[in-house]
């Protein structure tokens, strides 16, 4: 246990920032994982949709400081060429 006022206030912004971030990274896979779904189950408009909704909180989160500009650029890419290649297939 910490001895010194310091390091126990370490501890509690440990905790925080490490509630804070297991928050955004299970809300970037889930939104992620909706527009996988969708390509899955070859719902062209449901995955598009989807799609936009991640394009716009992926980039929202950018803004805020959570995820990398490339980082973001680099997901939603990936699921651009998944939504794509479905709506060819149709």
């Amino acid at each position: 246990m910490a001895n010194h006022k310091s390091a126990e206030k370490r501890i509690r912004q440990t905790q925080k920032r490490t509630e804070r971030n297991r928050y955004y990274r299970t809300k970037i896979k889930n939104i992620i994982k909706g527009v996988h779904e969708a390509v899955i189950n070859k719902d062209v408009s449901g995955a598009s949709e989807a799609f936009k909704r991640a394009n716009k909180e992926l980039h929202s989160f950018v803004s805020k400081g959570i995820l990398k500009k490339n980082t973001a650029a680099r997901k939603v890419s990936r699921l651009n060429v998944l939504v794509k290649k479905l709506s060819q297939e149709q």
